[in-house]
């Protein structure tokens, strides 16, 4: 697919199946990689969660909740342990914010965010489904710790990939003159 159609048709996929390829996910790492990095500092990192980790991940999704509600019924607990299981592979996609004299927090943070574009992009392309999500459980600190986060370091997002099962959602064009104005300075 070519870049552009690429980057003005993108859509992202909430459920996924089948496998990706170990070539379709080089592609996608490097095009990780490839994201801007001011200062060349690779604020970032990447763990592939994947087989029966997603499950693991599952009951320190369930751990996490019932730390902040004690309460939930059966019915919620069921679904949050099955969040991890809406796609055969999750990156979760973790920034490693440093100290520097010339590169502020928010522009790592950006940094680890663009990468994660970048591999939705490259995902799409090649035929891959992809769904950046968050939500609390990207921002819990128990689940930080257990999947091994140091202080420095925060969940930027987790992107589930895998096959989207039948047609991709179709979305209309925005209008580009109600996001782009021409600035004059009066």
């Amino acid at each position: 697919m070519e870049a552009l159609k690429a980057l003005h048709t993108r859509v992202s996929s909430p459920r996924l199946t089948g496998e990706v390829t170990e070539t379709q996910l080089h592609n996608i790492f490097r095009a990780a990689l490839r994201a801007p990095d001011h200062a060349l500092l690779r604020p970032w990192r990447f763990l592939l969660i994947q087989d029966e980790s997603r499950e693991k991940l599952g009951e320190v999704f369930i751990r996490a909740a019932l730390k902040k509600a004690p309460d939930l019924t059966p019915t919620e607990l069921a679904r949050i342990r099955a969040k991890p299981l809406r796609a055969p592979l999750i990156i979760a996609a973790i920034a490693r914010v440093t100290e520097h004299p010339s590169v502020p927090e928010i522009e790592q943070l950006i940094s680890c965010g663009a990468a994660v574009q970048n591999m939705m992009l490259a995902a799409y392309a090649q035929g891959v489904g992809a769904m950046w999500r968050t939500g609390v459980m990207a921002y819990d600190r128990m689940v930080q710790e257990d999947l091994g986060l140091e202080d420095n370091e925060q969940i930027i997002g987790y992107l589930y990939l895998g096959q989207i099962p039948g047609k991709s959602r179709v979305f209309r064009e925005l209008d580009i003159d109600e996001f782009f104005q021409v600035w004059t300075g009066d």
